[in-house]
């Protein structure tokens, strides 16, 4: 197998319809009627935002724009409803401003300088948002994780990375972009640079230490069990820079798991329990 952009090809028209007949059918198996989601002006939330609304109508989709002042970005929030205004989304916009400080103050230990710590506060607190709609309007939550981000473990545990479902998180972030575009989202939003956006100024790729363009081959690669080495060679870069990719991808393991516990009983929760979710 050689590692070029074309092994990343996908059929968009097919891969549209398994997502939203996803969404749908987890939906309707949830006896709920509607989703709500955080519409952040990025392209993971942007594509969600469209894929929601083609599978169950733009009405019965709710976007959370959740700005905050230390990190407010005009340009971020116009993209947001220029998606919104497309798809015929619902928006509804809180400021989690006075939310956040109150946090900040009310922990003994908090530190303003450990922006990672405080970042994280935020994307939890984010997630506070949009469950407090699903539980008062009986919506489902709807994350925006795609598969390169949720590789490497960059997402915040319990906050950006907590949903109900994923509908695009077995999609690299090339492959996001590819499909926004073909589902008629701007070119412009869809190259945009990505970012959490928990400090001024943060890019996912400066992080990362990678363009995503190199990041999904690698992971492409190692998805399928090929040798750094290989990797390496066929990309033509450092086997550091494959094992540093490696390494993180494995390290951040549990973030995308439930937590463990040990076997104590007869059938353990989660491992042994492999109930159906629609029988909920």
């Amino acid at each position: 197998m050689k590692l070029t952009p074309s092994l990343l090809e996908i059929d968009f028209s097919e891969t549209q319809k398994r997502i939203c007949r996803f969404i749908k059918e987890y939906v309707e198996n949830a006896g709920a009627k509607r989703i709500v989601l955080g519409l952040s002006g990025g392209i993971d939330s942007a594509t969600i935002a469209a894929l929601s609304s083609l599978a169950i109508g733009g009405e019965n989709v709710l976007g959370l724009i959740l700005p905050e002042n230390e990190n407010f970005n005009q340009k971020d929030v116009d993209d947001a409803k220029v998606v919104a205004e497309q798809f015929n989304l619902e928006t509804q916009v809180c400021d989690i401003s006075d939310a956040l400080n109150g946090i900040y103050v009310a922990i003994p230990v908090f530190d303003q300088s450990d922006k990672l710590c405080k970042g994280n506060v935020k994307a939890r607190t984010r997630m506070i948002y949009l469950y407090y709609y699903a539980n008062k309007q009986s919506r489902i939550v709807c994350g925006s994780s795609d598969k390169s981000e949720t590789m490497m473990g960059y997402f915040t545990k319990w906050g950006d990375g907590a949903a109900d479902i994923a509908p695009i998180m077995d999609l690299y972030k090339t492959q996001v972009r590819k499909l926004a575009i073909y589902l008629g989202i701007q070119k412009e939003l869809a190259e945009k640079p990505s970012t959490p956006s928990l400090w001024p100024n943060q890019l996912a790729e400066s992080e990362l230490g990678i363009k995503y363009e190199n990041l999904d081959l690698i992971l492409f690669g190692l998805e399928r069990f090929m040798a750094t080495e290989e990797v390496a060679e066929q990309l033509g870069i450092e086997k550091v820079l494959v094992n540093k990719v490696k390494s993180r991808w494995l390290a951040n393991e549990h973030k995308r798991r439930m937590p463990l516990a040990p076997k104590i009983g007869f059938r353990s929760i989660g491992n042994d329990f492999r109930l159906p979710r629609h029988t909920y």
